[in-house]
């Protein structure tokens, strides 16, 4: 039987936040193709890219005839369409409130929090609806002390997004503390094969778009 598996598409852009959406496709062992969107031009994205994502940002990926933008979404939206892979817990399965909770606070207020962080802003835990920086790394702290990965026991889909999105912060940043139990965590994820082939194939890409590299004043694509 032909596979009718729809063209799946990636709109990525290396040491970005599409980095972990990379790595989630190399977990879930699909054909992708990647289409390279340089956002860190002068301008940024070419302006014909605000027809695939709004604000011109990556990642965002496109199915057959779907385009869905955001991490959170992108994520549940593969990890419940490719379930061989297992790594998103069922819609019955009690880990789904954990691992659905996981996902959606990497975005809306892990990020939000650190961006502040990095930037210097100062502000009450009252101002904005995403809360502290204080109250985010307890948090996170409180739940990686509980259990090893994002959602319980075993590695998810969130892991990809918290993983990924700790490892950028602590090291590259250095925003986020580096605590006992966030260095544990990440030694557990940060080193599966998906995670280094996801690294591996992003330095070929910045390798044969050196317009990237100077934009981001980087000499060797290998210093990543």
């Amino acid at each position: 039987m032909a596979n009718t598996e729809p063209t799946l598409t990636f709109y990525h852009s290396p040491w970005s936040r599409a980095a972990a959406v990379r790595w989630l496709l190399e977990e879930l062992g699909v054909d992708y193709n990647v289409h390279f969107v340089n956002v860190h031009a002068k301008d940024g994205a070419d302006e014909s890219y605000r027809a695939i994502h709004p604000h011109k940002k990556v990642p965002a990926i496109q199915h057959g005839d779907l385009f869905i933008t955001e991490r959170a979404a992108i994520t549940i939206y593969l990890a419940d369409r490719f379930p061989k892979a297992g790594l998103a817990p069922s819609i019955t399965d009690p880990a789904r409130a954990r691992y659905l909770t996981s996902l959606v606070y990497s975005d809306s207020v892990f990020d939000p929090c650190v961006a502040m962080r990095a930037k210097g802003f100062e502000y009450s835990g009252r101002d904005f609806s995403f809360g502290s920086f204080e109250d985010m790394v307890k948090n996170l702290e409180k739940s990686l002390a509980k259990s090893p990965y994002a959602a319980g026991d075993r590695f998810t889909a969130a892991d990809i997004q918290l993983g990924s999105s700790m490892a950028f912060t602590m090291h590259v940043l250095k925003v986020l503390p580096e605590r006992p139990v966030f260095l544990d965590y990440l030694g557990r994820v940060l080193e599966r094969p998906a995670n280094r082939r996801a690294a591996k194939l992003d330095e070929e890409l910045l390798r044969a778009h050196p317009e990237l590299l100077a934009a981001m004043g980087v000499v060797d694509a290998s210093a990543s």
